[in-house]
């Protein structure tokens, strides 16, 4: 099933943000005194707002058409959000996350009774005053974690403590999910971002187990959970609210956790009922363009973030080269329903990665210079 929605794609702009910006140096200092108690939540708060109009300043002074606040709100990319709904306990996991050579820190999620929505969840006041930063003409981005993230992990190992059926928890997660959003809705978003490695993860497993057809089959239902809670969320949402996805192959400190094509999961993604999709392929660990025709499943609403520019590294990319690969995909998605980013944020976790934030704003400057000679705006 494809989009139904009729008006004209506005979001994902031609050039896109990810989300996720270097925590400058004051903000990481600030977490750090907090954490020691040396200064209570209202003078952490104070000195995020002013981190965060700051760089809301910087993206506006790039040009951008869609800003966020850079993900100051929070330490991991996931957890903060997760822990803010009812129901979602945090706990020490005791294992880092297997990035390819570097271990993050250990915090976890679990379920600790019935999940739900959280009218007073944390998200809401900083995105609240994310807007009061933003001129009219202007998106503000919210992004938050698909709800697959609660799949995994060893995140829902206790759902039988507090339902009968699994399937039961999935229209609770759901549920909880859809309501969170309308709530962003009504605050004034228009535009929302679900970041996901569930189908980077998934690529690997599919792959890994597809002589294994028991261990196989475990991950085609883990897949097919994830596009009915997927669109189960998605549905019934406002016409005018833009709702896209990034599929993330990890992001610490310039390392990542999962390779391959995006052929295992192609039609999966082609049958959810996002707007846009952001796709890593900033190295030949993405493999080719070829499963993109089947991604965007001729949804003509539909647009295909290709995130050609790496986040990892400063080294600048050639203009040339990433206008010949945007060509390449357009062999498969017309050119109408492309657009370009980096492959990922610059700090999915509060470390961040491996460059300054003068090669940041360089990296988004490339994107915007690339996409307007390429799509004239």
């Amino acid at each position: 099933m494809t989009n139904t929605k009729t008006e004209s794609v506005t979001y994902p702009y031609r050039y896109d943000v990810v989300g996720s910006l270097l925590r400058p140096q004051a903000l990481k200092q600030a977490r750090a005194r907090f954490a020691k108690g040396l200064i209570d939540a209202d003078e952490l708060a104070a000195i995020q707002h002013d981190e965060t109009k700051r760089v809301v300043n910087e993206e506006l002074n790039l040009g951008l058409k869609a800003v966020t606040d850079g993900e100051f709100n929070r330490s991991w990319w996931h957890l903060d959000f997760l822990w803010g709904l009812n129901g979602v306990g945090h706990y020490d996991y005791h294992q880092s996350y297997k990035f390819h050579g570097s271990k993050t820190r250990t915090d976890n999620a679990d379920l600790v009774g019935k999940i739900a929505y959280n009218p007073d969840h944390p998200f809401f006041a900083t995105f609240s005053y994310l807007q009061t930063l933003v001129p009219a003409g202007i998106a503000v981005k919210q992004t938050i974690p698909s709800p697959t993230m609660l799949f995994r992990d060893n995140r829902s190992d206790n759902w039988h403590q507090f339902y009968e059926t699994w399937d039961a928890y999935l229209d609770d997660l759901a549920q909880a999910y859809h309501q969170t959003i309308q709530h962003f809705y009504d605050l004034g978003c228009r535009y929302l971002q679900l970041d996901d490695t569930t189908w980077a993860f998934l690529i690997s497993q599919l792959n890994a187990t597809a002589d294994q057809p028991d261990q196989h089959a475990k991950y085609v239902k883990l897949a097919q959970d994830a596009v009915r809670v997927i669109n189960q969320v998605l549905a019934g949402l406002p016409d005018d609210l833009t709702v896209t996805t990034h599929v993330c192959r990890g992001n610490f400190k310039s390392t990542y956790l999962f390779s391959g094509s995006y052929d295992d999961i192609a039609d999966y993604l082609g049958q959810l009922h996002y707007d846009g999709l952001f796709l890593e392929y900033d190295s030949d660990r993405a493999g080719d363009f070829t499963p993109l025709k089947r991604i965007w499943n001729h949804d003509t609403h539909k647009r295909i973030v290709l995130g050609l520019i790496t986040s990892k590294f400063p080294e600048l990319e050639n203009s040339d080269d990433i206008k010949a690969r945007i060509k390449q995909a357009s062999e498969f998605v017309p050119l109408e329903n492309l657009a370009l980013s980096t492959q990922c944020g610059f700090a999915s976790t509060e470390e961040g990665n491996q460059l300054t934030e003068d090669q940041q704003w360089a990296k988004l400057k490339l994107v915007k210079q690339i996409a307007t000679d390429v799509w004239g705006k």
